[in-house]
């Protein structure tokens, strides 16, 4: 007897036979996937080429195992749930580890509210490297003080200008790339040797 020549369709998986943990899986390799991938592109900001290529591997092999669980269960709703649900999770958690490791450099601008303002000098002898500047503001002179950091250093410096001028105007801008000036071993080491010295005093 000859054999049918008429293929049988390939049976689809039934969903109702998904394992209690595919949700499950599919949720945290999203988190982990999407976790890497805000923190590669902001390595990419950065001109970190290699590591965000190293980061980029590992996130697509991630992705493609969580969105493969999702193909094969796409009619489950709880494979969908999961699969959004990670990836909003994952989106805060890439934040929060962006935060930790504090990448890249702020350029913090502060202006004084008083033409006796001594901000600039101020930071200066508590170990940071300021640009100072005049300008003229609504009631008069002011003081307009710059200061490059890393972004791990930003609430270290946020801190001293709070103590130095309670009432300058402050902001910070994002700077991805800083050359050239002494970053970072001697602004640390002058950091060091101020505290040291005021230790003393006290």
């Amino acid at each position: 007897m000859r054999p049918s020549r008429h293929a049988q369709p390939a049976s689809e998986p039934d969903v109702s036979d998904m394992a209690w943990f595919i949700p499950v899986l599919i949720f945290l390799a999203r988190i982990v996937d999407v976790s890497i991938g805000t923190v590669r592109m902001i390595l990419v900001i950065g001109g970190h080429r290699l590591q965000a290529a190293c980061l980029g591997f590992v996130e697509v092999i991630i992705w493609a195992l969580a969105v493969g669980g999702v193909i094969k269960f796409l009619a489950h709703p709880l494979a969908l749930l999961a699969y959004g649900a990670g990836f909003a999770t994952g989106t805060y958690v890439g934040m929060m580890i962006e935060d930790r490791i504090a990448l890249g450099y702020r350029v913090v601008r502060a202006i004084s509210a008083t033409a006796n303002s001594a901000i600039s000098s101020e930071l200066r002898l508590r170990g940071f490297r300021v640009t100072r500047l005049e300008g003229t503001g609504q009631a008069g002179p002011v003081e307009v003080a710059f200061c490059v950091v890393r972004r791990r250093a930003l609430p270290d410096l946020l801190k001293n200008l709070r103590e130095v001028a309670p009432d300058a105007f402050v902001t910070v801008e994002r700077a991805d790339r800083a050359e050239g000036g002494p970053f970072p071993a001697d602004i640390a080491r002058e950091r060091r040797l101020w505290r040291s010295t005021s230790l003393i005093r006290k």
